[in-house]
């Protein structure tokens, strides 16, 4: 089971950074383990450590006047190799959304498959997000998944979203594609049986 999504309120961290690719969001040499703990150690980690492996104090995950479970990137998140990883270490870091102009559509379906909502909003409303969070780094979005709306607060504008109506479902219930065929089990035995 991964954690319920329903609606959450949380200030944002901003990448404004175009084409971030899966190698950029985790390195392949930390691909090792099979396990889904662990990884958000090292998400962004050529960006966020030097060579020398201390934090780098100017990469946005290091500035502690950035906080917040979601995450407000440039366009086209997520492109690059097909890894899971990259979906488990934005997870594992904390974030539970994404938003952007543009998801690489592999990216995408990986984040929904590991309890992450990636939300794709307008040019305009994501700059307006990226301004917002510059003049105040603690400004509070809301995400409603039911509604598939998200606000910005400070400016009480909202914006629509969409989503594939199973991982939807999925999302709000805590599901993974196993937990939702187990939720079936009574309706699959039903049909089963009236098959014999």
């Amino acid at each position: 089971m991964i954690e319920k999504f329903i609606k959450i309120v949380s200030s944002a961290v901003p990448l404004p950074i175009e084409n971030v690719d899966t190698d950029q969001i985790i390195p392949a040499r930390f691909l090792k383990a099979v396990e889904r703990k662990g990884f958000g150690d090292n998400l962004f980690r050529d960006w966020r450590y030097r060579k020398d492996g201390t934090p780098n104090p100017d990469f946005v995950l290091n500035n502690p006047k950035y906080s917040g479970t979601i995450l407000v990137a440039g366009k086209n998140f997520g492109s690059g190799s097909s890894r899971e990883h990259a979906a488990w270490s934005v997870y594992d870091y904390g974030f539970r959304v994404v938003v952007s102009s543009f998801f690489a559509d592999i990216f995408k379906g990986n984040v929904l498959n590991n309890g992450l909502l990636p939300i794709q909003v307008t040019e305009e409303f994501l700059f307006e997000m990226f301004d917002t969070i510059e003049k105040d780094p603690t400004a509070a979005f809301e995400v409603d998944l039911e509604k598939q709306a998200i606000r910005n607060i400070n400016k009480s504008t909202e914006l629509q979203f969409d989503i594939n109506p199973y991982k939807k479902e999925c999302l709000l219930k805590g599901y993974d594609d196993i937990d939702y065929l187990l939720s079936l089990k009574n309706e699959i035995t039903a049909f089963e049986n009236s098959r014999v």
